[in-house]
């Protein structure tokens, strides 16, 4: 049995790895001309373009700018109904929420909590004249985009990809090759965040990329107030242009409303000193999420890993259990403050939106128990590439001893 901890240390569910190197690549920029909006940014946005095979990548200052920049280029206002899965972080609906449209929430796997197709099928009979979906990926696994984008394809729906849990994954397209998420070969776009917690970490950050260059342009703008500064493009030429008809150096249009959601050029530097070790960052979750299969297999079925898919090559961001609480015969408040007191942090992702109050009262949602039965047996156990081995046998460890049993 793991050991009560007394010094107030908690191993976290998920951790920034930042080494030498990155703390380096920072320093140069304070050290340099440019604090933001400078060449930080758009080496960021090639290494991005290079690790995703997108054409176009916009970074911005979270993934839930992101996904707010995205409902905007894709003019989501009133009278407009995007679809969303409930087990997502909040901020996946309130991004189209936030720009007038109408939100239709869909079930998910109980096993992966993924949005499935016959999900999606699901709220377009519900919805029908839907003009977006935004298919979510969890845990690092990815939704089964190929038949996703069949059925938006079909029905000329915009694809907005969630990625925030899976950049580094790989997920099979409609020709059955395996393409890095953030690609968009069956979406419009794909939305990431470089939180802390993430495999790649900026500080706050996040990133879309399309392969639109109209899109990519429409976002760059949206980040920076929706100002337009192409003099090809102006369109009070009084204001303009000089009267010899050079454009005036100061002036830029406003003919859009915009937000400031621009990344600077320090978290830009760390974000591009974090994708140069994606690779290694990969293997060593993927090594970890494997020793938590193997040590957790004794505990079946109460205790089980996450359900796998085979049109995903996930980059694993979450490493969750699907714990049978009733059958343990222990709410999993419980289970997660024993833990803690064994210096094992936990957490829940997520509370699903048509139980919060606000999607509750807003969008109303028939019942959804693959929702429902995801969140009531899932817990995050600690993941991130600072962990050993020796971590891990420590936390199943942990959780045998919650259940009464010796590995």
């Amino acid at each position: 049995m793991t050991s009560r901890v007394t010094d107030g240390s908690v191993m976290p569910y998920g951790r920034q790895r930042i080494e030498a190197d990155d703390i380096a690549a920072v320093v140069a920029v304070l050290e340099g001309d440019w604090l933001t909006t400078g060449p930080a940014v758009a080496d960021f946005e090639r290494a991005l373009c290079d690790a995703t095979d997108a054409c176009h990548a916009v970074a911005c200052s979270s993934g839930t700018a992101a996904l707010h920049m995205a409902a905007m280029a894709l003019d989501l206002g009133p009278g407009k109904t995007a679809i969303v899965p409930s087990v997502t972080f909040a901020a996946t609906a309130n991004a189209p929420r936030l720009t007038g449209c109408d939100v239709v929430l869909t079930d998910v796997d109980p096993e992966t909590g993924l949005m499935r197709p016959e999900d999606f099928e699901a709220a377009l009979a519900r919805a029908p004249e839907a003009a977006a979906v935004f298919p979510v990926h969890m845990n690092g696994q990815a939704v089964e985009m190929a038949a996703i984008g069949e059925i938006s394809r079909a029905r000329g729906i915009a694809v907005v990809e969630d990625a925030s849990h899976a950049l580094g994954g790989e997920v099979l397209d409609r020709t059955g090759k395996w393409r890095p998420i953030g690609a968009c070969a069956d979406s419009t776009m794909t939305v990431f965040s470089f939180h802390p917690v993430k495999t790649v970490a900026m500080g706050e950050g996040g990133a879309v990329t399309t392969q639109g260059e109209a899109l990519a342009a429409a976002l760059a703008r949206l980040r920076n107030h929706g100002l337009h500064r192409d003099p090809a493009t102006f369109e009070a030429r009084d204001l303009a242009f000089d009267a010899d008809g050079r454009p005036n150096p100061w002036y830029y249009e406003c003919r859009e409303p915009g937000l400031n959601y621009r990344a600077s050029d320090i978290h830009c530097a760390l974000g591009r000193s974090q994708l140069a070790k994606l690779d290694r960052f990969r293997a060593a979750r993927a090594a970890l999420t494997a020793r938590y299969d193997s040590l957790l297999a004794p505990l079946a079925p109460v205790v089980r890993p996450l359900g796998r898919v085979g049109w995903s090559r996930p980059c694993w961001h979450l490493y969750v259990a699907l714990i049978d609480f009733a059958e343990l015969g222990r709410s999993r408040a419980e289970v997660m403050h024993d833990l803690r007191e064994r210096g094992i942090g936990t957490q829940v992702h997520y509370t699903p939106l048509h139980l919060q109050p606000y999607y509750r009262d807003h969008c109303s949602a028939p019942s959804l128990p693959g929702a429902e039965a995801y969140y009531d047996r899932c817990l995050s156990l600690p993941l991130h590439v600072g962990m050993t081995e020796a971590d891990v046998d420590r936390v199943v460890a942990g959780i045998a001893a919650c259940l009464g049993k010796t590995l």
